[in-house]
C-alpha cells in the first residue's frame, strides 16, 4: 500500500515521480511513461475556478482518481494531489493484461494501446464509475517506481491556456509516449 504522502505534494513533483510507477485497474495496465501536472493556480486546470460537480474529486483526498470525459469523447484518469491539483496519466507501457487491452482497443499494435489518455482509459476500462476511488486499493493498483527514472520535460498537449508550462513529463527514450518530447 502506498503512503498518502506520495500524492499529498505539489502536482509537478508527483507527476515527475509517477514516471516508472506501475498502474493497474483490475489487473490490467503497465508502467507510467507520461504524465501532465495541473495545479489550482493554473488557468488550464479544471480546478482553476473552484469546485464543481465535475471536478469534485480534485478537491477530495490525495491519492484518489479524478476521472472526466474529454470533449465528450473519451475518459481521462488523473491522480489527485494537494486539494485542487492532479496529475493526468497520459501514457503507459502496457505490461499486464495485454489480451484484454487488445480486445478493448480493437488493435494489436503495442505502441497505440496506451499512448494518450483516451487510449489508456479505453485499454484499462476506466470510466466515470472510477471517479473518486483510491489509487491504492480496490480496483486500482499503484506502486511507485523502484528506481529513479530518467525523465524528460516539455509543454503540455492540447491546451489553449498556460501552454508555456513545462509540466509534461516522460520516460526518456520511450517510443510509447503519446507525442515525442
Amino acid at each position: 500500500m502506498i503512503a498518502a504522502s506520495f500524492f499529498a505534494r505539489d502536482a509537478t513533483l508527483v507527476a515527475r515521480d509517477m514516471i516508472g510507477a506501475e498502474f493497474l485497474l483490475d489487473g490490467v495496465g503497465g508502467i507510467i511513461i507520461e504524465t501532465e501536472a495541473y495545479r489550482p493556480d493554473d488557468p488550464a486546470s479544471h480546478s482553476f475556478n473552484g469546485p464543481t460537480p465535475r471536478n469534485r474529486a480534485m478537491f477530495g483526498p490525495s491519492g484518489h482518481a479524478y476521472v472526466y470525459r474529454s470533449h465528450g469523447l473519451h475518459w481521462c484518469v488523473n491522480a489527485v494531489c494537494l486539494p485542487g491539483s492532479a496529475v493526468l496519466i497520459r501514457a503507459l507501457e502496457p505490461t499486464v493484461g495485454l489480451e484484454r487491452m487488445h480486445q478493448r482497443r480493437g488493435l494489436a499494435d503495442k505502441r497505440l494501446l496506451c499512448a494518450g489518455p483516451g487510449r489508456l482509459c479505453q485499454a484499462l476500462g476506466v470510466d466515470k464509475e472510477h471517479d473518486g476511488l483510491p489509487l491504492d486499493g480496490g480496483s486500482f493498483h499503484f506502486r511507485p517506481a523502484e528506481m529513479i527514472a530518467e525523465v524528460v520535460t516539455g509543454p503540455r498537449i492540447g491546451l489553449s491556456k498556460a501552454v508555456d508550462q513545462p509540466w509534461r513529463f516522460g520516460l526518456a527514450g520511450s517510443r510509447l509516449v503519446s507525442r515525442r518530447f
